[in-house]
């Protein structure tokens, strides 16, 4: 198979670890949105607002994050990143009961894929729903996913960079004082095609389920 050099931007993304370093903690992403991007999103029903997360009962908080490289299914993993090593790269972080992340990357043949699982465990309810909102306005351009958290929602973008496509999906979720974030990229550097929006958007929510079934399995305070 003849080899040749990755757009610059999946370049940045392969050693996420240095940047991440250097800033304490951040949520690792795909390639950067240019102001070209196209921002596409599946049809997606109406979920429950942000407002509506409960905030009833201390018991609900959620006091740490659980271990983000064992949230997704070694299946998933194999699924969404064919290649990848199924144990995923937690990335370092200044809390780790506060903030985690797990990686799964890989290149088979031609095609490049991404998976990213971040929590972030916020004081309260209120300043989870606040960051969630604040997350999906900038994100602007997608669609709430019903029957996930408190509130979740979905976006997709399509960038491209030297005439080579990316596609890369977002799902956030408000679960109690709980942020999940999922992100899932991929390209194709034979045919320089992205992936479709449907397997992007459907392979982000897959892992964004697993996800918070895996925050909800755990201990709370």
């Amino acid at each position: 198979m003849r080899s040749f050099p990755l757009p610059l931007a999946l370049t940045a993304r392969i050693s996420p670890v240095v940047v991440l370093a250097a800033a304490g903690w951040a949520l690792t992403s795909g390639p950067a949105a240019t102001p070209a991007a196209e921002k596409e999103s599946a049809p997606q029903s109406a979920s429950k607002s942000p407002s509506g997360a409960s905030t009833a009962a201390a018991s609900k908080a959620y006091a740490a994050s659980p271990a983000p490289c064992g949230s997704v299914a070694t299946a998933t993993v194999k699924s969404l990143v064919p290649g990848a090593k199924t144990a995923g790269k937690e990335i370092p972080s200044t809390d780790t009961k506060l903030r985690r992340t797990c990686s799964w990357n890989a290149l088979k043949g031609y095609d490049y894929r991404w998976l990213d699982v971040s929590y972030e465990i916020t004081d309260s309810d209120e300043a989870a729903a606040k960051s969630y909102k604040e997350t999906i306005t900038e994100k602007s351009g997608g669609g709430d996913v019903p029957g996930l958290g408190d509130a979740a929602y979905s976006v997709v973008n399509l960038t491209t960079e030297d005439k080579q496509q990316t596609r890369e999906g977002v799902v956030v979720v408000q679960a109690s004082n709980a942020l999940v974030t999922i992100t899932y990229n991929g390209s194709d550097f034979e045919s320089k095609k992205a992936p479709s929006t449907d397997e992007i958007n459907k392979g982000a929510i897959k892992a964004a389920k697993e996800a918070v079934a895996a925050l909800e399995g755990g201990q709370k305070t």
